[in-house]
């Protein structure tokens, strides 16, 4: 658990002041992910074994302290990926994902698996969708989790849609999971129907049934794009796991991102985390690369321009990073550097020419950046290194003539 300090976070005091700060708990939040399973979920992603076995040592060393490795009753694929992670000695807990069906738990019986998620849809919505009855619904997870625990497997209850639930059927089929032998609860936020208030009404509600005992996670989705706030919510409500995935993958708007949750509850509310935010960055280039695809250049965290410069109003404050910056580019093992644009000012092309040894005369200043604007402009981007090396020899010769 990597600690931070004043001189890497300039964020603003009112998250500290005590009527914020003391609704958080001083307890460390842990993080189980799903990338494997949800994040696969993911439209047009495919994972195959060996690139879950990757992604799951690089989520061990990040730190995560259970991963959800897969849906073995579904994917024989998912089994194979399984047994292949049960064999590389990873520090991190291993979790199975099941559907309160006997065949699902018998799976994660032949795999040896000793964790699981068990789900089971709650809202009206869900059992109209599935053809269940609510008494239907309380048998199978009756009957699901006595036989997972019968076999020594630590059961987390998933209330599928929970946030859309009738809280008193809610209530019954959590006891119910309880009264089985589930160990853990989790409030889910299926479709991502709540708001952070919401979320964290919801968390304590089932805190005041259950008791201070029993640990509550927190899974959401961003559908209205407050996956982070809901979780963020949900552990000021009483939540100890968040449950989330590398670069908010998934179905829809994808799942919280537990890295961007993890930065938020550290660095705004002083929150412990069991994560090392300094790996984050190296974890979501794998889970990229093995997922095919690309996030926002501007995504918090992980996105490549949070700590590249362009706009000389900027640019001319870049010596002063919490100036510009909420937190340190070396909590999270960035590199801070300028590029060259038509948005890049005096100082721009100083800090560029410093940064790559070139000797620029103060009369080649202006001329530099109007070549530099007018580049940027003509290719409707950025400036290479390479064609300001050029641009300030094409102007110191010019000076000599």
């Amino acid at each position: 658990m990597a600690a931070t300090t004043k001189s890497q976070v300039w964020v603003s005091e009112l998250n500290a002041l005590p009527e914020i700060r003391s609704a958080f708990p001083a307890a460390p939040v842990r993080f189980y992910d799903t990338t494997l399973r949800d994040g696969e979920q993911t439209v047009g992603v495919v994972l195959s074994p060996q690139q879950k076995l990757e992604i799951a040592r690089h989520l061990d060393q990040l730190g995560v302290s259970r991963i959800e490795a897969g849906f073995p009753r579904v994917s024989a694929e998912d089994a194979e990926a399984i047994q292949l992670m049960q064999a590389a000695g990873l520090k991190a807990e291993l979790w199975g994902f099941s559907r309160a069906m006997k065949p699902d738990i018998e799976e994660l019986v032949r795999l040896g698996l000793q964790a699981s998620v068990i789900e089971a849809p709650t809202s009206d919505i869900k059992l109209k969708a599935y053809g269940l009855s609510r008494d239907e619904v309380l048998r199978r997870v009756s009957e699901a989790v006595s036989l997972a625990t019968r076999n020594s497997i630590t059961v987390a209850f998933f209330a599928v849609d929970g946030t859309r639930t009738d809280l008193e059927f809610l209530r019954k089929v959590y006891t119910t999971a309880l009264e089985a032998g589930a160990a853990e609860l989790v409030v889910v936020d299926t479709i991502g129907a709540c708001g952070p208030e919401a979320a964290e009404y919801l968390v304590r509600q089932v805190r005041n049934w259950v008791g201070p005992k029993i640990p509550l996670h927190f899974h959401g989705h961003n559908d209205f794009g407050m996956a982070t706030a809901c979780a963020v919510a949900a552990v000021r409500g009483g939540a100890s796991w968040i449950q989330g995935t590398i670069n908010g993958m998934g179905e829809r708007a994808g799942n919280a991102d537990i890295c961007e949750i993890a930065l938020a509850l550290r660095c705004l509310y002083d929150v412990p985390v069991v994560l090392d935010l300094a790996r984050v960055r190296e974890v979501s280039e794998v889970v990229q690369r093995a997922g095919g695809y690309r996030v926002d250049a501007w995504k918090p965290l992980v996105g490549e321009n949070l700590f590249m410069r362009e706009s000389g109003a900027v640019a001319s404050q870049f010596h002063i990073p919490e100036a510009i910056e909420p937190y340190s580019s070396e909590l999270v093992n960035a590199r801070r550097h300028i590029v060259l644009g038509k948005k890049s000012g005096l100082d721009s092309v100083d800090l560029k020419a410093k940064e790559l040894g070139l000797a620029m005369e103060t009369d080649q200043r202006a001329t530099v950046l109007a070549a530099v604007k007018k580049r940027a402009v003509a290719k409707r981007g950025l400036v290479s290194d390479e064609e300001f090396r050029q641009i300030v020899d094409e102007s110191a010769s010019a000076l000599k003539r």
